[in-house]
């Protein structure tokens, strides 16, 4: 440091100094990162590799590149790799608990989504799900849908009146469905609006 001879007070030329180092360690994660990623594309050009194992391989290497410069970066505040790596991992479990906790009522949000959007039965058509072909599963007309599950009104069968059955909208897309339209098509026999 004495050798600059730089007329700044001495308070000012550690920060400037961190600052310098941060500021060439982002821009080497830059100059790597570009480099690489003209490696892969002169690959890319010299042996036929379909362009979609490339790209995700260059991303997949420029974040690599640029979280290690910042790793590095925040090693230079005074952050431990350590803690960060301890932090990130702890991070990354419980959101994966979470994720895998949460995973059949999102998977009954997005069926809900796809039954709204895609329309496979709507209100007032009568649906089977099948077990199978010797089995028969549920059947009712569908008298609501959320977005957790579809209401059924089943028939009335040898005389003990009908009865709601709440379906899971995941299950319409993982068994076989049967349907019919409306009233039409199917005897409305025990299915009263």
């Amino acid at each position: 440091m004495e050798a600059f001879k730089l007329p700044l007070p001495a308070m000012w030329i550690e920060p400037l100094w961190l600052g310098m180092q941060i500021l060439l360690i982002l821009l080497a994660g830059y100059i790597a990162q570009r480099f690489v990623a003209k490696c892969l594309t002169r690959l890319g050009e010299r042996y036929p590799f379909p362009p979609q194992l490339l790209m995700p391989l260059r991303g997949g290497l420029r974040w690599l590149i640029m979280g290690s410069a910042l790793i590095f970066v925040l090693e230079r505040l005074g952050v431990s790799a350590t803690v960060l790596w301890t932090a990130l991992s702890g991070f990354v479990a419980v959101a994966a608990v979470a994720f895998f906790a949460m995973w059949s009522v999102l998977s009954n949000l997005l069926c809900a989504i796809l039954i709204f959007t895609v329309g496979p039965f709507r209100l007032g058509d009568v649906v089977e799900l099948v077990d199978t072909t010797d089995k028969p599963g549920v059947k009712g007309r569908v008298i609501a849908i959320n977005l957790l599950y579809t209401t059924l009104i089943e028939a009335e069968e040898l005389g003990t009146g009908s009865a709601m059955v709440q379906v899971p909208n995941s299950l319409f897309f993982q068994r076989s469905v049967r349907r019919w339209r409306g009233t039409d098509v199917f005897p409305s026999s025990g299915f009263e609006k």
